[in-house]
């Protein structure tokens, strides 16, 4: 009996824990807005055996990465800290293809705009690989800020080793997927000259960063039924477009409100200076601004679809 009642105390014990970081969520430094789904830090427990302990270091982890966090966003200029993504879902939803989007074929990679999901994030995903800033993947690094590129080959092709530092920037990953071999307007070829660009990239992808991508996008977003039987035939399990579209200057909107919603994902482009008013920088800058104040956090796209 004496053992139960132990192992009862200690539950308990954690569980007031918990209530501890919960209840001190407004606790972060610097006076900044506290991250959403992230647990604010608490004293660390002393002697209070293993898992006390694990608890804490925990808690001290979590601290250290906030506070390094609101140092990045002064450093770049935000004008918020960028809000935390929530825990994923556990079973990913089911994604299919936006009504109006759809060809006559069954069975093909669904066509969308938006990730269904109540949650308030959104997906950051970059276009072409023209531009190749060393300075992104340190910010991008620095606020840990979740992304996705979308790679076509012959812009790609002269610094194959930025894209490779890109794939191992972050803590989990920055996905690298399928953007064609060469930028093509897709509708006005034949099914074999679509599945060269589409099923060429895949194979240098896999070369190159060692893995197949199961995403694909259609360059300018334009595609027929032939270009998803051909992606479906390499191994594209979904097409990924666009709800809003980031400039260093401004935004654009495909939605007549112009606004965010859950599970939108937010498209822009590796360019610099030569192409549009910034660097890939301000571009950051200015969609982290917008995203974060909507209360929106920016979430893995991986993890959902």
């Amino acid at each position: 009996m004496a053992k139960g009642v132990h192992r009862s105390r200690r539950t308990l014990g954690a569980a007031l824990a918990v209530a501890a970081l919960a209840s001190a969520a407004t606790a972060c430094s610097g006076g900044a807005a506290p991250e959403r789904g992230a647990p604010a830090p608490a004293p660390a427990a002393e002697k209070q055996g293993p898992a006390a302990g694990a608890l804490g270091a925990y808690v001290e982890k979590v601290r250290a990465q906030r506070a390094a966090r609101v140092l990045a966003a002064k450093k770049w200029g935000l004008q918020k800290v960028p809000l935390e993504a929530p825990a994923p879902p556990a079973v990913k939803p089911k994604i299919t293809t936006r009504k109006g989007f759809e060809t006559d074929g069954e069975g093909l990679p669904p066509v969308f705009t938006t990730v269904p999901t109540k949650q308030k994030v959104v997906f950051l995903t970059i276009d072409d690989g023209a531009e190749k800033d060393p300075q992104l993947l340190k910010m991008m690094k620095e606020l840990r800020i979740p992304y996705s590129a979308f790679l076509s080959d012959y812009l790609v092709k002269d610094d194959y080793g930025y894209f490779a530092k890109m794939q191992k920037s972050e803590d989990s990953g920055v996905a690298l997927h399928n953007h064609t071999l060469h930028h093509r307007y897709l509708p006005a070829l034949s099914y074999g000259e679509q599945k060269r660009e589409i099923c060429g990239m895949q194979d240098v992808i896999e070369k190159r960063f060692g893995k197949r991508p199961p995403l694909f996008r259609p360059p300018y977003g334009n595609y027929n039924e032939d270009t998803l039987q051909a992606a479906k035939s390499c191994g594209v399990k979904a097409v990924p477009l666009w709800a809003a579209e980031a400039f260093p200057d401004h935004m654009e909107w495909r939605e007549w409100d112009r606004d965010l919603h859950p599970g939108d994902i937010v498209l822009t482009h590796f360019r610099g200076k030569e192409d549009w008013k910034g660097t890939m920088p301000d571009m950051i800058r200015r969609v982290m601004n917008v995203i974060t104040s909507k209360g929106y956090a920016v979430a893995k796209l991986e993890d959902y679809v």
